[in-house]
């Protein structure tokens, strides 16, 4: 099946008449007859009954339309958008990021975006991921930048890459000059963490669990510079994202290992809501970011 296939279909879907139809697509009648025929033998199906000069849509004919003038705006507007300059591309990209990915990743995908489409507006708010959710539902955003949700019945989530998460100590911690940590030998250790409310304090719960440590949670936190600050002057113990650690003399940050806890930061969209050009150039960009942050991990 070609794409001239779903133009002639959707041409005389239209018109009802061959001769009208193969006008408007600027073919021959004999041409436009021919190649819807081929058509309906690739589908295996009548598109259209033919009672003397009278064309009518068949109940397949009927479906089929739908989707083939849906695929036929979409291949147009791609057209389009690829035609324009970037400089023409305009318009509002409307962004809700977390704490973690707003520190360093979602600046540096902006700067990339802005240079290449200054014409276009962006605002960012920095959210906790269920507040990104419901104003993805609510039409207030058009893209988050997060993590997994817990229940992802009315987003799509498109992931980027994994990152680990490592363990953050003050300088005169105990386990300060150490290489690499087990999850272990958290146990009755003292921490801060993300409140329970937390999916990432969830997923860390179950790496406690799957290796019998117990640690002392004194404090919770729920964003993740002050934690850090927290842990630069006191003996708790944190674990966070490894690109949340802004570079500081002060902490020490420290692999984890047996098990390794790792996150999965993603795009999340609203379900068939339609994006703009805008949009997808701006979720093109975090997806060029991301493969340059995995492979960089990955080289080392």
């Amino acid at each position: 099946m070609e794409l001239r296939h779903l133009r002639y279909f959707v041409a005389l879907a239209d018109c009802l008449n061959f001769t009208r139809a193969a006008q408007r697509v600027h073919v021959t009648q004999s041409t436009l007859s021919h190649q819807i025929r081929q058509l309906e033998e690739e589908l295996g199906r009548d598109l259209f009954d033919r009672i003397g000069k009278r064309v009518m849509l068949t109940e397949a004919g009927e479906t089929f339309l739908g989707y083939a003038s849906k695929a036929l705006r979409e291949v147009d507007q791609g057209l389009s958008d690829l035609s324009r300059a970037p400089d023409e591309l305009s318009g509002e990209v409307r962004i809700g990021a977390t704490h973690t990915f707003n520190i360093g990743f979602v600046p540096e995908c902006l700067a990339l975006f802005m240079r290449k489409y200054p014409t276009v507006k962006v605002s960012v708010e920095e959210l906790a991921a269920d507040d990104i959710g419901s104003r993805l539902q609510d039409g207030q955003l058009d893209v988050g930048i997060a993590y997994q949700p817990a229940d992802p019945s009315h987003l799509w989530f498109e992931p980027l890459y994994t990152e680990e998460m490592v363990l953050v100590v003050s300088a005169q911690h105990p386990f300060a000059q150490r290489k690499r940590v087990r999850m272990v030998e958290l146990h009755r250790q003292h921490m801060v963490l993300l409140p329970r409310v937390f999916a990432t304090r969830t997923m860390l719960d179950d790496c406690f669990r799957s290796c019998g440590a117990e640690p002392l949670v004194a404090a919770e936190m729920n964003t993740i510079a002050p934690m850090i600050g927290l842990v630069a002057r006191t003996q708790l113990a944190a674990i966070v994202s490894t690109h949340a650690v802004p570079p500081r003399d002060d902490v020490r940050v420290i692999p984890l290992e047996s098990p390794t806890p790792i996150r999965t930061p993603g795009i999340l969209w609203k379900r068939d809501a339609r994006q703009t050009a805008a949009v997808r150039s701006f979720a093109s960009n975090v997806r060029q970011l991301a493969l340059r942050r995995s492979l960089s991990v990955a080289a080392h």
